[in-house]
């Protein structure tokens, strides 16, 4: 008889292994380029957008700005992003690729098909994944539980 808490049933234990190794796999590919996958992701961000402020990045990575905070300033120290006072409204920080964040951009191209080769996945499989993924999310994050009656709190 199963009650369903046997680990490898587990939805939850396989996002956090998958993400582990995902993690892991982007680790020596992304240090050739001097990123942490963080900072991969906001670098992501910023050749899509272009300039933007801390309040945008934040939004679009799902990241508060305690967590983003240092993350700036660790590419900024290496020269890939320049950070300023919005000039309409001085609580706003913009965010802005350097010659030399615009230029990693070139040498990063081809870490999204690195990757996906080493997947073993087919891109379609990888594209309905990362649909799956996205509404899952999506559906997750409209959610609010609370414990059941009688359980404890």
């Amino acid at each position: 008889m199963t009650d369903g808490l046997e680990l490898e049933k587990q939805v939850c234990f396989a996002l956090y292994s998958a993400t582990r190794a995902v993690t892991q796999l982007y680790r020596p590919v992304l240090d050739a380029l001097g990123l942490t996958y963080p900072q991969y992701l906001v670098m992501l961000v910023l050749w899509e957008r272009g300039a933007s402020t801390v309040k945008q990045l934040g939004e679009a990575l799902e990241l508060d700005s305690g967590t983003l905070s240092p993350l700036l300033k660790r590419l900024a120290v290496h020269g890939y992003v320049r950070r300023e006072r919005s000039t309409s409204d001085e609580r706003s920080v913009l965010v802005h690729l350097t010659d030399t964040g615009a230029a990693l951009r070139t040498r990063a191209s081809s870490v999204p098909r690195r990757i996906a080769g080493a997947t073993g996945m087919e891109f379609v499989e990888l594209e309905a994944l990362r649909q799956n993924l996205t509404r899952l999310t999506e559906a997750v994050s409209a959610q609010i539980l609370t414990p059941e009656e009688g359980e404890p709190t």
